[in-house]
């Protein structure tokens, strides 16, 4: 892995790095090795993660239904209990004893710890128990990493009064990477990258990835994850990746870097 190279070897950059639900089931130790490869070139990682596939089959054998409008889950009252009790419970668990095995020091965290995503509805009329982050508490991150233990971060918010909010994985991953002022932020997805008309793109600038969204190449949950990208590219992150498990795929930069 070559793609990043730590300019001021004594000061640490950070990488935030996004596990899609679909990808989290299929992988490898190879994949979980590039991390370690990234610390030792003096990389700070901080992993969030969502868990759609997992939430869906629990929600199934419940019968409670769910719908996803403009990519974001419509979260219910009862849908947001396991939303929670599954990231929380199940799938963040997993990821850190996965990261653990592999070497990398991990400790599972989410929005309720130390007010870590401090949340608010994002609109409840139309999305439910959705929220949007209001603050992330960069501190706790900054003591871990100075550590050297990789924060894994489950996409569940918190208001301050207590209530559990879902949060779009994507956004998530966008706030703590402009939170923690990241030099990149990967997302991980079960594509490499973006793909118009068959090819995948190696590089996307924001004027591009408006014209494609536009005519219709951009659909779907590639949607809110573009969006976010172009979120942190516009508030000054040097570049977004969506890629594969083997980190390829599209690299994004703003209009002026390219």
């Amino acid at each position: 892995m070559t793609m990043f190279k730590s300019t001021h070897p004594t000061a640490r950059k950070k990488i935030v790095i996004k596990l899609g639900g679909s990808t989290l089931e299929g992988l490898t130790k190879a994949f979980y090795s590039n991390f370690k490869d990234l610390q030792q070139q003096g990389f700070d990682i901080i992993i969030t993660h969502g868990g759609g596939p997992a939430i869906n089959k629990e929600l199934e054998k419940q019968h409670i239904s769910s719908t996803v409008l403009n990519g974001i889950r419509v979260t219910s009252e009862e849908a947001i209990d396991v939303v929670k009790s599954t990231l929380i419970g199940k799938v963040n668990p997993g990821l850190v004893s996965e990261l653990n095995q592999a070497g990398i020091e991990a400790i599972g965290l989410n929005g309720f710890d130390g007010l870590l995503l401090e949340s608010e509805f994002l609109d409840q009329s139309t999305y439910g128990f959705v929220g949007k982050v209001k603050n992330v508490n960069t501190q706790l991150i900054e003591t871990l990493c100075d550590n050297n233990i990789v924060p894994v971060i489950a996409c569940v918010g918190a208001t301050s009064n207590g209530q559990a909010l879902n949060i779009n994985g994507d956004t998530v991953a966008s706030e703590v990477a402009l939170a923690v002022d990241a030099v990149s932020l990967l997302l991980v997805t079960d594509v490499s990258g973006i793909r118009i008309e068959g090819q995948y793109q190696k590089e996307a600038t924001p004027s591009l990835i408006d014209q494609w969204i536009q005519e219709g190449h951009i659909y779907g949950g590639m949607i809110p994850k573009v969006q976010g990208a172009l979120q942190v590219i516009n508030a000054g992150l040097p570049s977004v990746q969506i890629v594969d498990e083997r980190l390829i795929g599209t690299t994004i930069l703003s209009n002026y870097n390219h």
